[in-house]
């Protein structure tokens, strides 16, 4: 029985509980189920799989993927909170196999990239936030009430604990690990742990990498350039330097220096 109190078999029908409200330009999939009180607006693709509980509002020019979960009360595709939003065509994207949890709100994006996006194998845990032109990768967790201003890029395997607000442009690296109750302003490195108000760093999220089965070999070679960049006493561009000098270039490496190369906003430390 699904959350909604409507059980489907694989290959069915969608299922549409008689309080439910399609609109007819929405499509959805096999197997879909759309709980009570749920309203699915026009030009909505849901994929096969999906089931929509109750009270779940899906506004508008959105698309969700196969096997999601969107738990009660979630709200996903309103017009973005940005005063210079004109009403612009733009789109929500969820991917497959992704859970949003109760009361989770997500917008569309704005003609800034003209989308929001969220990958596949996500948790957005309940009271999370994602804003206009976000894009999330895949397999990223957001834990309760995580709070996320326009613009922000989440790359894989984040995960961020909760009440944690995210500054608008953050840009956060793979396998990045925040602890809850954090503030942030700035850019979170690739393979780091950050946490505080305000943040720092510290150290590899050494744990996660190896639960993921990076080798020691790829452990030590990150190590060994997170020390060049911030315990050598060096600034950070002395700090990368050596870290080409000196270490080995492997694509996580490479990776983690490029990324902190480029930032925008400057690097948490």
């Amino acid at each position: 029985m699904s959350e909604s109190g409507v059980e489907a078999e694989r290959g069915a029908e969608p299922r549409i509980h008689p309080t439910a409200i399609v609109d007819d330009a929405a499509h959805l999939g096999d197997d879909v189920v759309v709980g009570p009180y749920s309203i699915v607006g026009p030009d909505v693709r849901v994929g096969a799989g999906t089931s929509i509980a109750s009270h779940v509002l899906i506004e508008r020019d959105t698309t969700i993927g196969e096997d999601c979960t969107i738990s009660k009360g979630a709200v996903l595709g309103t017009d973005p909170q940005d005063l210079k939003f004109q009403g612009e065509k733009s789109r929500l994207e969820v991917g497959d196999r992704t859970v949003i949890r109760e009361y989770a709100t997500l917008n569309r994006g704005t003609s800034a990239r003209g989308l929001t996006s969220v990958g596949s194998d996500c948790l957005l845990m309940a009271y999370t936030h994602v804003a206009h032109d976000c894009e999330l990768g895949n397999h990223v967790i957001l834990s309760n009430a995580v709070n996320m201003a326009g613009h922000v890029t989440i790359e894989d395997w984040v995960i961020v604990g909760g009440v944690t607000p995210i500054h608008q442009f953050v840009h956060i690296g793979a396998h990045a690990f925040i602890g809850g109750g954090s503030r942030i302003p700035q850019d979170i490195p690739p393979y780091c742990r950050a946490a505080g108000n305000p943040p720092k760093l510290y150290g590899l999220n050494a744990v996660g990498l190896e639960r993921r089965g990076f080798s020691p070999e790829t452990r030590a070679a990150l190590k060994k350039a997170y020390r060049h960049v911030f315990m050598s006493g060096l600034n950070v561009s002395q700090g990368l330097e050596k870290a080409r000098a000196e270490g080995e270039m492997i694509p996580e490496v490479l990776h983690f220096l490029d990324f902190i190369e480029n930032s925008k906003r400057g690097i948490t430390n």
